[in-house]
């Protein structure tokens, strides 16, 4: 098969990174609405650890991080997101034939490992072809179209349930990287030429690793970062047990999930209207506040005497503040941390993210994993964490301070 050598159209390449980008998201957001079932199956007598499944993925996404972009690097962007894919479909295979909870739990470990590859290597293809404000706008296309995915993702979820089982999903996990990669494979050429790419260098990994971790502003930034995270994964591991237990939705969860999912989704767009006006530590801090503010009352609500509906459209606005406060402070939090690394920003990213990927599972799985029928554990476990962000990033300080 002769690699393919011309450049996509426009459209056209928008529409392949989407798709890649999308992996993630699908693989998270589409179980959602399985998790009753395998946890009926695969663990009946502890249906809460059901909720690692969510969190098992994102911890070896956070893992696959730190190797798949120096790995791209050494030996092109394609070689390494096709291996990531192969990696994730023989993982997803591995978990529809799971007998044990336990062999499900590695099976999404491993899938998320494979998933890192297109996630962090699609940026960089990105970035091979297009900068400075070509890039901006083309991953602003495959943002929009990304965003769609966490609205549409449980309701796909759930039709796959309904008409073939839980185990289903996992087979479409497959069917949709395995489409992704062979477009890849097909139609996209190299972006990273031999002359281009660097040896496997440990040294210089352990190296910035020291810089990333040694500069206070890109620490706190990635402290503050996984905070916000681990407030996001919380979320999504526990709602779907709110939504069915705690307020009768299981049926309809999807649309609940859906509906919050675009309501949140405007948050990146009005960010990216305000930052240059307001600034990226204003916004974060007042995000962070609003949520500190948002917990408390969704606590107070719970012992309020309201009705069962009335809580449950607050639990619902809730849901979709957290949401919203991620698309206000994520992009921020990481351009605040990549700001005094310009000269190592390949690594750094890289870095960045995998230790903030990381960091929130350690944060997500315990709370997740005290739900108590109730929403109490997982507004407190936001409130503690948007109060310590908040206090964080009034210490963060850019260079240019001085």
């Amino acid at each position: 098969m002769t690699a393919p050598t011309a450049r996509l159209s426009q459209l056209e390449f928008v529409a392949l990174i989407a798709m890649i980008m999308a992996t993630v998201a699908f693989s998270i957001d589409a179980m959602l609405p399985a998790l009753p079932a395998i946890a009926s199956e695969l663990s009946p007598g502890a249906p809460n650890r059901a909720q690692l499944i969510v969190t098992s993925f994102v911890l070896g996404m956070g893992l696959g991080t730190f190797v798949t972009g120096p790995l791209s690097d050494r030996f092109g962007r394609k070689p390494v997101m096709i291996a990531g894919a192969v990696i994730y479909c023989a993982a997803a295979l591995i978990a529809w034939a799971a007998p044990t909870l336990e062999t499900m739990l590695a099976a999404r470990l491993l899938m998320g490992l494979g998933a890192a590859g297109p996630r962090v290597v699609a940026v960089a293809l990105v970035r091979d072809i297009y900068s400075g404000r070509d890039m901006a706008r083309i991953m602003s296309f495959v943002m929009l179209i990304f965003a769609l995915v966490p609205a549409l993702a449980p309701s796909i979820g759930m039709i796959i349930i309904t008409l073939a089982g839980w185990q289903a999903v996992f087979l479409a996990f497959v069917v949709f990287s395995g489409t992704t990669v062979v477009w890849l494979a097909l139609r996209q050429p190299e972006t990273l030429t031999p002359a281009r790419r660097r040896p496997l260098d440990f040294t210089s990994l352990w190296s910035a690793t020291r810089e990333v971790l040694g500069h206070p502003t890109t620490r706190l930034s990635i402290i503050v970062q996984t905070l916000a995270m681990g407030m996001l994964f919380a979320l999504i591991s526990s709602t779907q047990q709110i939504f069915d237990v705690t307020y009768g939705q299981g049926d309809y969860f999807h649309v609940w999930f859906g509906g919050i999912a675009i309501l949140a989704s405007s948050a990146s767009l009005l960010n990216a209207r305000i930052v240059g006006r307001l600034g990226m530590r204003p916004i974060i801090k007042t995000m962070f506040l609003v949520q500190v503010g948002a917990s408390a009352l969704m606590i107070v609500a719970m012992f309020a005497p309201l009705s069962p509906r009335v809580e449950l459209l607050i639990f619902a606005a809730w849901n979709v503040s957290v949401f919203f406060q991620v698309g206000m402070t994520a992009g921020n939090l990481n351009a605040l941390g990549m700001e005094p690394m310009g000269h190592i920003a390949g690594m750094a990213a890289s870095l960045i993210a995998a230790f903030s990927t990381i960091g929130a599972v350690m944060i997500a799985a315990p709370i997740g994993l005290a739900f108590n029928g109730t929403p109490l554990p997982l507004a407190l476990g936001i409130l503690i964490c948007a109060a310590l962000a908040f206090w964080l990033t009034t210490m963060i300080r850019r260079d240019s301070d001085g």
